[in-house]
């Protein structure tokens, strides 16, 4: 993730993964403020980073026993998207590399009409390293992980108030 910090902008992705995940008090203080509601905890999901508008990309906890690397990275943002952009860490590795950040991901089926994703090598390069195997263009990405996650944003809406 640290590569991907030189490149904030100049690719037309706004995402900014952070140094640390945020801590268990700030991600329950941030999902109360998302869903407005006070009774919940943010205990299945670990944040690490955030787009230019407040939207937040975590990995949610959702596969018991397995490893962090194995959780699927969500998207929720400010203006109230919500997606399953990767099945795992390394799918989502491949996603920045195809030029996708997570809001553009979670919004793929309405793009902004002149936003074009430009793939980047110095990211390919790094999912290359890390995730070889997981080699898959963007949208195969994202249609893997919405198949896989169907009912998350009916998930999250539901504990809206």
């Amino acid at each position: 993730m640290a590569v991907r910090l030189d490149y904030i902008g100049e690719d037309g992705v706004d995402f900014e993964p952070f140094e640390a995940f945020l801590t268990a008090d700030e991600t329950t203080d941030w999902f109360r403020a998302w869903t407005g509601n006070g009774e919940l905890n943010g205990d299945d999901f670990l944040v690490f980073g955030q787009d230019g508008t407040g939207g937040n990309a975590a990995f949610w906890l959702i596969r018991p026993g397995q490893p962090l690397v194995e959780q699927p990275i969500v998207f929720l943002g400010s203006e109230g998207e919500t997606g399953v952009v990767a099945r795992n860490l390394a799918a989502f590795l491949w996603l920045l590399a195809d030029g996708f950040g997570p809001w553009e991901a979670s919004t793929a089926h309405d793009p902004e009409p002149d936003w074009v994703p430009r793939p980047n090598r110095e990211l390919a390069a790094t999912a290359k390293e890390f995730a070889p195997d997981n080699r898959a263009p963007a949208g195969t990405i994202i249609e893997q992980a919405t198949q896989e996650f169907p009912d998350f944003d009916d998930t999250i809406m539901e504990l809206c108030r």
